[in-house]
């Protein structure tokens, strides 16, 4: 029988993709099946990674300002420019390093993989029973101990932790001494750069001015877009360290730590470059370990996946079938297309059309919303007014028509791909939109591609 930190990993994999339950119960045969809301955004992910960052990336340049080098950086174009010089190995030494980490085990010191992250979450679960410890993560433990349980995690054994044999600052200490060893950072060295403008983005006041207040909102949606990124055993056990030190966090009156103490406890290991200090840092160390406090609060947000980036992906499976050109997509074809794709799912599974069609109506007026409500929230300049002459000219010239209840008045829309972001944004409250034609901008002028 594999162990238990497998048998974890697979199923906590598997719930990535696709939540569903088998019953052999006859009386529940008929039940729908209720899929994870990322179900398309992961099968997008799996057999179009190429298509799926370039969505991904999209959107995130059009929250935080990249310049040429730090978006090749994070699409590994070119390599890396750290603080302090540091940087990936490079020709021997990289042999050197990969040669004494198979010396070191599986575990300790490795590239993360599926097999070391099952069994590093032994610590994990066993710390989620043990949080109102004082000084967790903080206080060290026994170094004799702590190397015994090294030793049997590197040799793949499974470890009762329940024992007593070990105390709960041991294991806490491994914990940090794992992510310590990495090659790399938890967050990896190329999104280094994207986390340091995340950390800069503030609300703008009524005249377009930049505040010091931070925009959380954008913070947030920023990094949910960064998470999908992240190679899988990354984001994987990023979303389990994230959870435990939420959980964490919450028992401050008990163990007296904060999201921000255990941000200081973890930030060198999972944002800091390697081989940097905190000098090398310099006023980018209080960014960095505001960025993780930050991270712990909202853990509970960021591994979901914004609300545009999945209708993009259910599009592209349920949507039109045939491959059209790379700069077509427009918001309002995607209307037609949801409304053919459901006329074909009533006709196999004799479900009722009129109900689906007005949910997938009330989708896509959610979607503008949240579309203008990001354009008006953007600074004030000659793309933002660009972008509201846009919708006063498509709001003054449609109006809200409803489509007939019927398969036969459904037509089938222009095939497309996805080869930029879409946003799509809340609305006013003073604004009423309704689905509008918004093609996909070359953005000549400012040399950068991007989803108007």
């Amino acid at each position: 029988m594999p162990p238990v930190g497998t048998i974890f990993l697979y199923l906590f994999t598997c719930d990535a993709i696709c939540n569903f339950v088998i019953c052999n119960d006859s009386s529940l045969r008929g039940q729908p099946i209720i899929f994870n809301p990322d179900f398309f955004v992961e099968k997008l992910r799996h057999e179009k990674p190429e298509v799926f960052t370039e969505l991904v990336v999209s959107n995130i340049t059009r929250l935080i300002d990249l310049p040429g080098t730090e978006l090749a950086q994070l699409m590994g174009e070119v390599d890396l420019k750290l603080p302090g010089g540091a940087g990936p190995a490079s020709g021997f030494f990289r042999s050197l390093m990969s040669h004494k980490r198979k010396e070191k085990g599986v575990v300790f010191g490795s590239p993360l993989t599926e097999e070391g992250i099952a069994q590093i979450y032994q610590l994990i679960e066993y710390l989620h029973k043990n949080l109102r410890v004082e000084g967790l993560f903080r206080v060290p433990g026994n170094s004799v101990r702590q190397q015994i349980l090294r030793d049997a995690l590197n040799n793949g054994t499974d470890i009762d932790l329940e024992s007593g044999e070990f105390h709960s600052n041991d294991v806490a200490t491994l914990l940090k001494m794992f992510l310590g060893e990495l090659p790399e950072p938890l967050l990896t060295h190329k999104h280094f750069h994207a986390h340091l403008k995340i950390a800069d983005l503030m609300q703008f006041d009524d005249k377009g001015n930049k505040t010091n207040v931070p925009d959380k909102e954008r913070q947030i949606e920023a990094l949910q877009l960064l998470f999908l990124i992240l190679p899988p055993p990354n984001r994987n056990l990023l979303k389990l360290l994230l959870d435990l030190l939420y959980q964490t966090a919450k028992k401050q009156d008990k163990n007296k730590m904060s999201a921000y103490n255990l941000a200081l406890m973890f930030a060198p290991h999972v944002l800091w470059p390697k081989n940097v200090t905190a000098n090398d840092l310099q006023e980018n160390i209080t960014k960095l370990n505001n960025g993780m406090a930050f991270m712990i609060k909202h853990s509970q947000k960021l591994f979901k996946a914004p609300v545009y980036i999945r209708e993009c992906a259910r599009l592209h499976y349920l949507g039109s079938r045939t491959q059209a050109s790379k700069d077509d997509l427009d918001l309002t074809a995607s209307c037609h297309s949801k409304s053919f794709q459901l006329a074909k799912f009533q006709k196999r599974n004799q479900v009722d059309f009129c109900s689906h069609q007005e949910e997938t109506q009330q989708r896509t007026e959610e979607a503008l919303r949240e579309l203008f409500q990001h354009v008006h929230n953007m600074p004030e300049s000659a793309k933002k007014k660009q972008l509201i002459r846009q919708f006063n000219k498509h709001a003054a010239t449609q109006t809200p028509q409803k489509e007939p209840c019927t398969p036969r008045a459904q037509k089938r829309a222009r095939s497309r791909s996805f080869s930029g972001l879409i946003k799509v944004y809340s609305g006013s409250p003073a604004v009423t939109m309704t689905p509008t034609r918004l093609k996909w901008s070359e953005g000549k002028k400012e040399g950068k591609k991007g989803f108007l």
